[in-house]
């Protein structure tokens, strides 16, 4: 086991476990998108969960680094927060403001963050630059929302990990980045019917599984 400081709380965790988690498992909420407790290498590519840590120059990713003995973290700094929202703000630069026909309403990570940064779901000054594509009908078990998604990769990652081999991956470049049911073929379909996965680890609704009929879902 390991002991050290949160915000001036004395935390214990055992070893192995990141910052992240550990802090998370203690109740104290560190903002994050694309990390999951079953990661042995988390991407970090959120760039939410940032701390302070005594000693260290600047932030760094609480996903990425494990606690030891005696060290001293600071969740919400200045130059903490100051990052958070910075990158809050990118996110939501492209994204689509649609809570009421979000099925995330009301248990969306964005929603979360923007109340603990006390923000708005908006870019503020930033321009609100959408993607051109329209929500994904590929895979006839599941519909994708590219203007929701923040590409945290969950999905790819869960899918991944229940199959073997991603029956999705990332597409296209820069902004246009999309999440993409690549190479759909019958064996697909074996893997994802009856597979929520993917729309399960969504933190924001962008993945969401058709209903009964195998039509789109309206959502």
């Amino acid at each position: 086991m390991v002991k050290f400081f949160v915000d001036g709380r004395e935390i214990e965790s055992v070893e192995g476990k990141t910052l992240l988690q550990a802090c998370l498992e203690n109740g104290i909420y560190i903002p994050n998108l694309c990390w999951m407790a079953e990661m042995t290498r988390p991407p970090a590519s959120c760039r939410m969960c940032f701390v302070e840590i005594e000693g260290e120059k600047s932030p760094v990713t609480a996903c990425t680094v494990e606690p030891k003995d005696g060290m001293v973290v600071r969740t919400d700094t200045d130059a903490v927060r100051d990052l958070q929202r910075t990158g809050f703000q990118l996110l939501m630069s492209t994204h689509e403001v649609d809570c009421g026909h979000c099925p995330a309403n009301k248990k969306c990570e964005l929603q979360r963050i923007a109340k603990l940064l006390k923000l708005g779901l908006k870019p503020g000054n930033l321009e609100h630059r959408l993607k051109i594509s329209e929500p994904d009908h590929t895979n006839p078990f599941m519909d994708y929302y590219p203007n929701r998604c923040v590409l945290c990769g969950r999905c790819v990652f869960v899918c991944k990990e229940k199959h073997g081999q991603p029956m999705m991956t990332f597409a296209k470049r820069g902004l246009d980045t999309v999440i993409s049911f690549y190479g759909w073929n019958a064996a697909c379909g074996i893997s994802c019917e009856g597979c929520h996965a993917c729309a399960d680890a969504c933190p924001v609704g962008a993945m969401v599984p058709r209903n009964g009929s195998g039509e789109p879902d309206p959502a």
